[in-house]
């Protein structure tokens, strides 16, 4: 709110969000003087250009992926789940639900963090550092088989620890990510993630942007862009230890 406040008296041509706005009314609010894109999770609701992704239906593709593979106890790496984080709590629901209905005999463990937002944005190094100490503690839990944590970065954590255990991926445990960020594509292991076109959404974005900047749009339309996501299977997946593929 503060910042927005601070751009709209400062003569600037266009505002991108890279995230969904925590002030919706103000940042529509701001869009009548000043352009304004959002790059973020769908939601309807904002009357503003959108550049989206449908995080819970990424969340459903890792499930299932993983149910299929005969994963039955899974948990899930997370830093701070909260209203403020739309993206993360969406993934977790889409995980969440799937393994509710069609896998309701098996284990979806949770585990997350107390981080303020103050700390999150200044430390650089938290994400791998939630990933590590958490999955850390959740292999002391025998029966997990497989990790999927909120973004690649935790995911790298995640990795880090399995191997501080001196234990193997994905013999021993499988690890997901989300995002898709370049290094994880990177050798020794390879990480499967889902692919969130980051690049191809700020392209997206601030194209829509120059158009509205430049009078090449109609302030009387909103322009909604949904970019499909796709799973993107690589090294650090597969079957649970002792078990053959079943899907």
């Amino acid at each position: 709110a503060r910042l927005l406040r601070t751009l709209s008296a400062a003569s600037i041509g266009g505002i991108v969000f890279c995230a969904m706005p925590l002030c919706p009314a103000q940042a529509e609010l701001a869009n009548r003087e000043t352009p304004v894109v959002v790059i973020g999770d769908r939601d309807a609701s904002l009357n503003l250009d959108t550049v989206e992704l449908n995080n819970y239906n990424a969340g459903v593709l890792v499930a299932r992926y993983l149910i299929g593979l005969g994963h039955r106890s899974v948990a899930c790496i997370a830093t701070p789940l909260n209203k403020d984080n739309s993206a993360r709590l969406r993934r977790l629901e889409g995980l969440r639900d799937v393994f509710r209905e069609a896998c309701p005999e098996g284990r979806f463990l949770v585990r997350t963090c107390t981080i303020t937002p103050e700390q999150e944005r200044g430390d650089l190094n938290i994400e791998h550092r939630t990933g590590y100490t958490l999955a850390r503690r959740c292999m002391a839990e025998r029966d997990i088989t497989a990790f999927v944590a909120v973004n690649d970065m935790v995911a790298y954590g995640v990795l880090d620890a399995i191997r501080a255990e001196g234990r193997r991926v994905p013999e021993d445990y499988s690890v997901c990510g989300f995002d898709n960020i370049f290094p994880s594509q990177f050798l020794p292991v390879g990480l499967t993630t889902v692919e969130h076109y980051i690049a191809d959404k700020g392209r997206n974005a601030f194209e829509i942007l120059h158009s509205k900047m430049s009078g090449e749009s109609s302030d009387r339309n909103i322009t909604r862009v949904e970019f499909k996501h796709h799973l993107i299977v690589r090294d650090s997946t597969a079957a649970p230890r002792g078990e053959e593929k079943t899907g």
